[in-house]
């Protein structure tokens, strides 16, 4: 019996450029028919999506790495689905792959697009966050932005989140002496020192955080690893021994100023200490992938590294999903479940 396919899917649309935060009007969720396919293209059904920082960015008609959403048409982004039809050779019925065609319940495009993933050697949601591109920032922006030595004491930004709880984690296991995390609740910040790892940890609601950060690193820190920006990145240059180098991988704290981000203003510790700032991508780093997932995995089949998700169900949710995740609702990655 041949399996009747999908002529149309769900997907979800810019409908409006967000000023300043963006609410449920800035979505729409709209059916619309499947494009056929074609020779070297596959049909996947998509399983998970990922909702990230970087996305709010996207939602602006600004010139960046990467080109912005279009206003009425689907957004898009990492998710791992089933491939449903093949024509090409290189992929086959059933096979689970990551693509970035997130956002939508099906998604054509061609095979060099998506990549097989293995479910028995991690679940798929791994594929999204620590074996994906969340655990790469994490990697690469430690080993190479910011140039990890053993005896570093480190600090983390957002490190109850998909990037900084593995950040924290790699560090410690590169051989840091000391880690240090900021989060947003004290259940969160309880999470970085009983389950991650981290030496201490604080919630940055409960008071300044360069007066925290001096409390918990009284000492001083080498590395810096930067998802927040504003007041931590001025704590980090305060609180910074000579040399310091800081890893700059988001600035969440920034993204939703209606006037503009604004500056740090402790910047001139930068020249009195030496400080090297170093803003990266994750695409700068993609020849550092296979090191990363080798070593990566193997501290997680070993339970060396733990991670969690926080999951929303259905497609329709997908938009409440990522302004929650803007405001720091979840703890590790936020996925979106569209289908079982």
């Amino acid at each position: 019996m041949t399996l009747a396919l999908p002529a149309t899917g769900a997907e979800v649309r810019l409908a409006a450029r967000p000023r300043g935060w963006p609410t449920p009007e800035t979505f729409s969720v709209v059916r619309t028919e499947l494009p056929a396919v074609r020779p070297g293209q596959v049909l996947v059904r998509n399983l998970l999506m990922s909702v990230d920082p970087y996305m709010r960015g996207r939602m602006n008609n600004v010139r960046s790495y990467v080109p912005p959403f279009a206003v009425g048409k689907a957004l898009d982004g990492g998710a791992v689905g089933e491939v449903v039809v093949s024509k090409s050779p290189a992929l086959a019925a059933g096979d689970l792959v990551l693509h970035g065609l997130g956002w939508r319940e099906y998604a054509v495009m061609g095979a060099a697009g998506a990549v097989r993933v293995d479910p028995a050697a991690a679940p798929p949601g791994a594929y999204l966050g620590v074996l994906g591109m969340p655990g790469h920032a994490a990697y690469a922006g430690l080993l190479k932005a910011a140039r990890l030595r053993e005896g570093d004491v480190v600090f983390v930004s957002g490190a109850a989140g998909a990037v900084g709880s593995l950040a924290g984690q790699i560090a410690r296991l590169c051989g840091a002496s000391k880690v240090v995390g900021s989060a947003g609740s004290a259940a969160k910040a309880a999470y970085l020192t009983g389950e991650l790892g981290f030496d201490a940890a604080f919630n940055y609601r409960d008071g300044p955080v360069r007066e925290q950060l001096a409390a918990a690193a009284p000492e001083g820190i080498d590395v810096y690893f930067d998802n927040v920006g504003g007041d931590h990145l001025d704590a980090a240059l305060l609180q910074a021994r000579m040399n310091a180098r800081f890893a700059l991988c988001g600035a969440v704290s920034q993204y939703n100023e209606q006037d503009g981000a604004t500056g740090p203003q402790q910047l001139m510790q930068a020249i009195a200490k030496g400080i090297t700032l170093r803003g990266f991508l994750v695409s700068e780093f993609g020849g550092l992938r296979d090191e990363f997932l080798t070593r990566v995995g193997r501290w997680l089949a070993e339970g060396r590294i733990t991670y969690r998700e926080t999951v929303v169900n259905g497609l329709e949710n997908a938009p409440a999903a990522f302004i929650d995740m803007l405001r720091g609702a979840n703890t590790g990655k936020m996925l979106v479940r569209i289908s079982d």
